[in-house]
This record gives C-alpha cells, structure tokens and sequence, in this order.
C-alpha cells in the first residue's frame, strides 16, 4: 500500500502595505524639519526656550549613525525648519527671494554641520562629540562670507533659560555647547532606556554618559550663578534712552532723514521738560539710537542746529546716532558725543557693517535677487576702533545694532573699559517683525556674559534697558516715541568670559575637529581592514 505525500506550502507573509512603507520612509524628513521648527519656536519673542531640548533630541534621532549623504539631506531639512521663519524679517520690505537666498544659504552651513554630527555618532560620548560639531558650525557661519552672519545662535535663543549664566563663564560658545549638549544628551538617555526594555541590560559607562550629558549643562548653569551679578561695583548712572520714532515703516523712511531727525529732536526737547517740571530724574547722559540724524551734522548746518539745540535743552552729553558722508571715500555710520556745550567730540565708527544692507558686494550677482540692491548707491565703510566714550565721567562701551551679533564686537569694549554697554539700533526697516525681539535677546545675552547693564535705543523700537543679569526693567512699544529714564549699576569686574574671549570657542573647535579626525582615521582603516581580507 503506497502513500501519498502532498506538500503543503506555508502561507507567505503579507507583503507590507504601500502606505506604511511610505510612511516609514517619511519619518526621518518630517522629524528633521519638525526639529528645525523647534529650534526656532524657541527664540524669542516667544518664551518656550526650553523647546530647544527636545529639537536636538529629535534632531540627535535623526542623524544618530546616518551616512553622509543622508545626514547632508536631513540636515539641510532641518536647517530650512529653522532658518526659514527666523529670518522671515529679512524680506519684510524686499521681498521673498533675498529671504529665501539667504535662509538656504545658512540653512546649508547647518546641513554641513549635520554631516560632522551624523560622523562623530559613531564615537563613544558621542553627545559630547556632537555638540562640539554644531558649536564649530556656529563659529563658521559667524565668520564666512562676508564677514559671516551669527543670527540663529543657539546661544541667543536663552535670554530666558536656565542655562544663561553659562554665558558669563564662558561666552555665547559655551552656552550653545551647553544646551546642545543637554539635548542630545536627552536623546541618548531614552536610546538607552529603549535599548534596556528590549535586552535587560544597561551598561554602566553608556549609562553615565548619557546621565553626564544632560546633568553636566545644568550643573555648569547653576555652578555659574555667583558669576551673575546686578550690584554697583562702580556706583550708578542715570541714563536716558531716546526712542523718536520714524515717519513711515520701510525702506523709504529714509527718504523723510529731516523727519526721523525732528522726531529725535522733540523727544529731546520734552524729556528735558519733564526733567525741569520734576516728572523725571535728570539724565547723567543721553543715547539716542542709531540713524537718528541721517543727515550729516558736519555738512549740514542745520542738523547740527537742531541737534545743539536739543542737546543744550537737556544739558548733558549725548550719543549721536548719524550717517557721516566723507568728500572722497565710502560713508561712515557713526555715533558721535556730542556736548552741550562744545558740540561734536569724539566718534565711533561701526566695525561690522552689513553686507547686502549697508555694502553690496557682488552687486550685479545680487541684482539679479532684489532689484533693491540699487537703493545702496554708495556703501559704507567699516571702522577700526573700539568704541568707548567718556559720558560724565562714564566710559560707555559702544555696539551698534548688527555688531550685537557679534561676540568680538562687544567683548572689546569691555575690555576697553567700558563700564555699561550701549546698544543704539535702527530696526525700522523690518517693521514690526521678530527681529527686533531677536535683536533685544541678544543684549540679554551679553548683559549676562559680561556682567554689565546694556541700553539699547532704537528709532522705532523696541528700546529697552536691561541689568547685568539679563532682566528687561524698562522697554519701549513699536512705532512710538518714547524716553526711557533709569539708574543702572556700573559694573568693571570682568567674567571668565570676558577675560578669556575667544578660548572657550577655540577649545570646543578644537575638540570638534579632534573628533572628526579620529572618525576620519577609524574610516580608513577600516577601509585597509577590508581590503586586505579580500
């Protein structure tokens, strides 16, 4: 008796759907451009700082262990989640495509940025490896082309965080580092946690690391509180900030210069009024705002008129914010002290000067983007100078506007001797915008890093005056004239941050390049390793 024997075929497992592959594919780009969204809906004007933690955690998801081409690509994602709507202000009244022209241009340094981070994943700590990449990225892009553009700094995105004393022990590089650092260190710790609820097993060093990550940038923030002082070392000063206001939002208000100039003059004018008839405290010294006289008062008798006159009316010196037209040469944005008495003394010279906004280089290039470019019809030039005036008595540190940005910029006047910082800014241009909010946190930011009260006077507003540690106590509208009158504390300590400058930045680039040398050198041998078995 035979018997037959059928074979019986297993069923074969369904093939997965079409729309989950997709959305399996799609996981990585969504969460690399919701990270960069983050990053950005955690600078100001909104108060969600800490939003920062979970973007580097999603963005430390999305590039942990990718290969280069795919992290340049989420990178690049990323970096157009954040730089597109932070430096939406930029096309307020020119237009989409230099918004968008620069917006990918500096989306492109954090996607470069991103293949150093997907790199150094691979290392052991490699939060720490990481954060130093970013941190690198940071001091690349504040430095190239055109001499560079830092907007978008992790750093300035924490006027309000915990993490803001960091700056005084080692500067707006250190602070980056820290809440990067912090996290991809959050990010680490549920990869480990995630890998311990599949295998039982939680290695002890892995462990601490992912721990050390994100507690080391809390500590450091906290173990920098003593560095955080809002005390008169140096007695105080009564400084009045003078907001004019303009004549009409845009480009065009300076077509109405005579206009912006009246505006300054009355604000003047009733401020020493309200000084005689006892409403206010009088001033040891004046501020007025950046472009406040954009006639020259040294061509035109006029503005120099009015000026005296103002500047009489309230009796003591006053920083002059003008646009100074030389016979021969490039224009000059100068701040000028003026005395009541002697009229114009000493000047001061912006050093960083705009590209595209006060210079145009490559001008038939950048034609082709804005037909605007031609509203520049002589650029200006940049200063040599550190800027520091001796207001009655009061040696007053000077940064104009843009030069906020930059770290050198107001470093150098603190290490020139100046005692409170000033901040005189012309934000008109960019309506009312986020900028100016952008703009502000970063004179909270460097009140804290060097431990010095900051006025910032603007034409349009806001202007502001902030303590030592970083606190707002006075602040201006949009679009409004205002006079702000405080005593603020003289301070001439100096912050490790001050006194080392740009140390801390060179250690954490060097650092950076240390690790991607060594992923470097694993790479090619590796690379020997497989060609020799074969």
């Amino acid at each position: 008796m035979s018997a037959t024997i059928t074979s019986v075929e297993e069923p074969s497992p369904l093939p997965e759907s079409r729309p989950r592959r997709r959305l399996a594919r799609a996981a990585r780009p969504a969460a690399a451009v919701l990270s960069g969204v983050l990053l950005y809906l955690s600078f100001p004007p909104r108060p969600l700082w800490w939003l920062v933690l979970p973007g580097f955690a999603l963005l430390g998801w999305v590039l942990h262990e990718r290969r280069p081409r795919a992290a340049f690509g989420l990178g690049l994602l990323a970096g157009l989640g954040f730089m597109l709507p932070l430096l939406h202000w930029t096309g307020e009244d020119v237009g989409a495509v230099p918004w968008l022209a620069l917006a990918v241009a500096e989306a492109l340094f954090v996607a470069v940025g991103c293949v150093g981070i997907a790199a150094v994943s691979r290392l052991a700590y490699w939060p720490f490896w990481a954060a130093a990449v970013w941190t690198l990225d940071e001091a690349v892009r504040a430095r190239v082309p055109f001499g560079g553009f830092p907007w978008g700094k992790i750093a300035f995105g924490q006027a309000e965080s915990v993490f803001l004393p960091i700056a005084a022990l080692g500067g707006t590089p250190l602070l980056s580092f820290a809440v990067v650092l912090c996290g991809f260190g959050l990010f680490e710790a549920v990869r480990r946690a995630g890998s311990y609820r599949s295998t039982g097993e939680l290695p002890r060093a892995a462990t601490a690391m992912a721990a050390a990550a994100v507690l080391a940038p809390v500590a450091g923030a906290f173990g920098s509180l003593p560095l955080v002082d809002n005390s008169a070392e140096d007695g105080t000063a009564t400084v009045a900030a003078i907001q004019g206001n303009v004549p009409r939002l845009g480009l065009d208000f300076n077509s109405q210069r005579r206009a912006v100039l009246d505006n300054h003059v009355r604000v003047t004018e009733q401020l020493a009024a309200d000084v005689k008839a006892g409403k206010e405290p009088q001033p040891d010294f004046v501020l007025w705002p950046e472009n406040s006289s954009d006639l020259d008062p040294y061509r035109n008798p006029d503005a120099r008129g009015v000026i005296d006159r103002a500047v009489g009316a309230i009796g003591v010196p006053t920083v002059i914010g003008a646009v100074v037209e030389p016979d021969t040469g490039k224009l000059r944005n100068t701040l000028i002290q003026w005395d009541p008495e002697k009229g114009p003394l000493d000047t001061y010279d912006k050093r960083h000067i705009q590209p595209f906004g006060e210079y145009m280089p490559m001008r038939s290039v950048a034609r082709v983007f804005s037909k605007d470019v031609d509203r520049v019809q002589r650029d200006f030039g940049s200063g040599t100078k550190v800027g520091v005036f001796d207001l009655a008595g009061t040696k007053v540190g000077l940064v104009t506007c843009y030069e906020a940005a930059f770290d050198d910029a107001v470093r150098d006047t603190v290490k020139a001797g100046g005692r409170l910082i000033a901040v005189p800014s012309n934000n008109a241009t960019f309506g009312r915008s986020e900028m100016t909010y952008q703009q502000l946190a970063m004179s909270q930011v460097r009140a804290v890093e060097h431990s010095r009260s900051v006025v910032v006077p603007v034409t349009s507003g806001v202007s502001a005056i902030i303590r030592p540690d970083g606190t707002i106590v006075e602040k201006s509208g949009f679009f409004t004239p205002a006079a702000l009158v405080d005593e603020v504390p003289l301070r001439s300590s100096l912050t490790p941050a001050t006194r080392m400058g740009a140390l801390p930045e060179g250690v954490v680039a060097l650092f950076a390049v240390a690790g991607l040398v060594l992923v470097a050198v694993r790479s090619r041998r590796g690379r020997g390793a497989v060609r020799t078995a074969r």
